[in-house]
């Protein structure tokens, strides 16, 4: 779904006094909206054109603290600047801030004014440009799960996170009397994000106390990831401003279930469903079991851009309905890998291993590299598997952590070859600095179990 404004429509709000702020808005290593806010009349007079931001936002962890080590930015190199270059078709006004419009930016070499190859949106812009050189267009949606609590992102921060109040009490998936405590926050925020152009479906209540999820309608899958990435943005903000917090981490609590992004993804061709063959098993083309056979064949590899972080490994909890073994089955939630609308048009897959901390562009880009390897290389499906998928020793593992993770992307040849080796060296140098913090700092765990026995 297209944004919501043209820029000569913002500039008719701009001079009625409707718009006076529009944000500039980059995404970083983390996923998250990075960039500035413009008087409105500047942006419309000239900033629509170009402006710039340090390059060390693709450099930093997500304490933003300089990352050593990085090839493309650094101490030596100075931290210069890279060009946001606005992307006029994400125009959107912002309903949840006063007088508020957006757009999302390219990041731009500063001396080349070609895209940043280790830039989220270029990485999955690639990827795009390469299934629509196949003949095909890349459909996906995310479903997005997180938690809400009473107590405010200030009063959490300053008490260390150890008081959390789950806003409804009790596991709550699907309830309709439990969700009613919500309304207060989560009809703001459909009615907000509608506003801004993004398609609400619908959202509901989740597997624990204080989960919820949003669903937003699928579309091609760069304005899947834009959205995506606005919908985490704004839910913070308007948490924030009913004084409650949202946490989209992948796991928050030991005993609690994790929150997921679960990645549905199909491809179509001339405006109809290529994975669709209504004389097939299940429905499934040629073409969706080559591309499903390539998920699976790379499951492992991209493994990293569906759980970037130590936290999400913490998320593959046998019996809490996130899976724990890359294997398809269809309509069977203990599959990693599950075939969703069998032998109807909507036929596709749902890849249930990402967590609600995913970078989205950066999990779209894999499941689109690994999907169009198999179709380009044809490669067989594999079996069906059928049951509980827990319990089955011989079923094909998720990674355990990110070290393992890791080591496979770094040793993944159809990455390298789809993203570049620049690219993945980055992304791995992330994932090792990520690791290196874990090793070095002293965790509560460690204190509460060691202070006094050992």
């Amino acid at each position: 779904m297209p944004a919501n404004l043209t820029l000569d429509a913002l500039r008719d709000l701009v001079k009625a006094g409707e718009i006076d702020t529009v944000l500039t808005c980059a995404v970083d290593m983390q996923g998250r909206l990075m960039g500035k806010r413009f008087h409105a009349q500047h942006f419309v007079d000239s900033g629509y054109e170009e402006t710039h931001g340090c390059d060390y936002l693709l450099a930093v962890d997500v304490d933003m603290t300089t990352v050593p080590g990085f090839k493309a930015s650094n101490w030596a190199r100075g931290y210069g600047d890279y060009v946001h270059k606005p992307d006029l078709s994400t125009l959107r006004r912002v309903p949840w801030l006063p007088a508020t419009a957006m757009v999302m930016v390219d990041l731009l070499d500063h001396h080349t004014h070609e895209e940043v190859p280790h830039s989220p949106r270029a990485i999955l812009k690639r990827q795009v440009a390469r299934a629509k050189a196949m003949g095909f267009d890349a459909m996906m949606a995310t479903e997005l799960e997180f938690y809400i609590f009473e107590e405010s992102f200030a009063e959490l921060r300053d008490e260390g996170y150890r008081a959390m109040t789950p806003v409804v009490r009790f596991n709550n998936d699907y309830g309709i009397m439990g969700t009613a405590k919500e309304e207060f926050l989560m009809r703001d925020v459909r009615n907000g994000l509608y506003g801004a152009g993004i398609p609400v479906e619908n959202s509901k209540g989740e597997a624990e106390a204080g989960q919820h999820e949003i669903n937003i309608r699928y579309s091609d899958a760069l304005d899947t990831a834009d959205m995506h990435s606005i919908t985490k943005n704004g839910i913070k903000e308007m948490a924030d401003q009913h004084d409650v917090s949202v946490t989209f981490m992948a796991k928050y609590a030991t005993d609690r279930a994790g929150s997921s992004s679960h990645i549905h993804q199909s491809l179509w061709s001339g405006g109809k469903p290529a994975f669709f063959d209504p004389d097939a098993e299940h429905g499934m083309s040629q073409t969706m079991r080559h591309y499903l056979a390539g998920l699976l064949a790379h499951a492992s590899g991209v493994t990293y851009f569906l759980a970037p972080n130590i936290n999400s490994y913490k998320r593959f909890t046998v019996g809490m309905f996130a899976p724990t073994k890359a294997v398809w089955s269809t309509d069977n939630r203990t599959a990693g890998y599950r075939v969703c609308g069998a032998g109807t048009r909507g036929v596709r897959v749902e890849c249930r291993v990402g967590g609600a901390d995913l970078n989205p562009y950066l999990a779209l880009a894999a499941q689109l590299a690994a999907g169009l390897d198999g179709i380009e290389r044809k490669l067989d499906l594999e079996p069906e598997m059928k049951g509980d998928m827990y319990a089955d020793p011989n079923a094909r593992q998720i990674p355990r952590n990110l070290r393992e993770a890791v080591r496979v992307l770094d040793g993944s040849d159809m990455l390298r070859a789809a993203f570049g080796d620049a690219v993945i060296d980055h992304y791995v140098h992330a994932a090792r600095w990520e690791i290196a913090e874990q090793d070095r700092v002293v965790m509560d765990w460690e204190l509460k179990r060691g202070f006094e026995r050992l």
